[in-house]
């Protein structure tokens, strides 16, 4: 239970409490555009099978791979990319954490 409470908190509260607390001006579209981070979840539904709780995300789907993991690491470096990486990044840090527990 805690489990999961942790992954969809960090996926969905943190993102929120960043915007909030780091972008006071631009929150409501700072948090719009982390929460967005989600996207990256498109790439399970070429998994078989669709769901598994006890799968790793991390390094099974496409865009959980190490090479997309780069790329978003590279993101936050760019005033243009700076928001979207850093979405991606808590997307794959709530998806490590939920490996961690397993």
């Amino acid at each position: 239970m805690y489990r999961h409470l942790i992954h969809y908190g960090i996926h969905f509260l943190v993102p929120v409490i960043i915007a909030f607390c780091f972008f006071k001006k631009d929150g409501v579209k700072v948090a719009l555009i982390l929460l967005a981070g989600i996207v990256i979840d498109i790439d399970h539904l070429w998994a078989t099978p669709l769901y598994d709780p006890n799968r790793c995300s991390v390094g099974f789907h496409a865009l959980h791979s190490y090479l997309a993991i780069l790329v978003y690491a590279i993101l936050p470096f760019f005033k243009t990319t700076r928001i979207v990486g850093l979405a991606l990044i808590l997307h794959i840090f709530a998806d490590t954490m939920d490996c961690l527990l397993m």
